[in-house]
């Protein structure tokens, strides 16, 4: 219960305190039986797929009324491959000696991200962590690498994690009180984006792709205003990302790809993100 409710007077009993009665009372077969559960408190029933609308619903409202609790209005989103290890690390993801060599050789943008963290998050204690907050998936590699930048310099930032058959627990630099956990992807996506003021995407695979071309398309087509949208790593974008031969195409339009700023260093980046907003 929060603070608000704890304090406002009603003659009707909280849901907590119901909750605590139903869950006292003798053990019988009418009260072992699912059916007297009460609704919220029945698990069998919150998983049915009727219920999905619901959970939906849950979804979004959990972490929006947490972070409108800490009063944060706007982040910096860091996406970018999990895959990723920092220098020096073990590049665990590698399926042959190739790949290998290519994580080794772009856990310098784990560094990157850490140090882009961490100019945000400097900027962000003006503010008192209301702005510019830092937001991941919450997961390793270049997540963990934003995570870790922003608790360089004391700061909060928010992970955004969801459930998936091969990952993944939350890196250990996320605040926990900002930790969050997902069903549905959809939901997750949103909460990226409502309070988005810069996307910083990093090397990564389908995933980051995903998250950057949903991006784009948002902005493309009018649904969320712009904002700076930052790729690190001119060479490696280049290569995966042909926005030229698109264009040429006519499949997106003349200067489309001008969405997008390529940088390769945290200050790079930062300095985009300054001179937009006139900071």
């Amino acid at each position: 219960m929060n603070p608000d409710e704890k304090n406002s007077w009603t003659p009707l009993p909280h849901s907590d305190e119901d909750l605590k009665r139903a869950r006292s009372v003798p053990d019988t077969p009418q009260t072992r039986s699912s059916t007297y559960r009460l609704a919220w408190d029945d698990e069998d029933f919150m998983t049915r797929r009727e219920l999905r609308p619901v959970r939906l619903q849950l979804e979004l409202l959990k972490p929006e009324m947490a972070l409108a609790g800490r009063g944060i209005r706007s982040t910096v989103i860091l996406f970018g491959g999990a895959r990723i290890p920092e220098p020096g690390g073990d590049a665990w993801a590698a399926k042959n000696e190739v790949q290998k060599q290519n994580l080794e050789k772009n856990s310098r943008y784990y560094e990157e991200a850490r140090q882009f963290a961490r100019l945000c998050s400097e900027h962000s204690a003006k503010t008192y962590y209301r702005e510019y907050v830092v937001v991941t998936g919450g997961g390793p590699g270049v997540m963990e690498a934003g995570n870790r930048g922003a608790a360089d310099c004391g700061a909060p930032s928010i992970g955004l994690n969801i459930v998936l058959p091969h990952e993944q627990a939350p890196n250990l630099y996320v605040t926990p009180e900002l930790c969050f956990n997902f069903h549905y992807f959809a939901i997750r996506k949103m909460h990226f984006m409502m309070r988005a003021k810069a996307v910083a995407v990093f090397p990564g695979g389908f995933g980051t792709l995903d998250e950057l071309f949903e991006t784009l398309t948002l902005i493309q087509t009018g649904r969320m205003e712009r904002v700076p949208v930052i790729l690190f790593g001119k060479e490696f974008w280049h290569r995966a990302v042909d926005l030229g031969y698109l264009a040429e195409q006519g499949t997106i339009s003349p200067g489309d790809d001008e969405l997008i700023t390529f940088v390769d260093t945290a200050d790079e980046a930062w300095s985009h993100i300054a001179a937009f907003y006139e900071l």
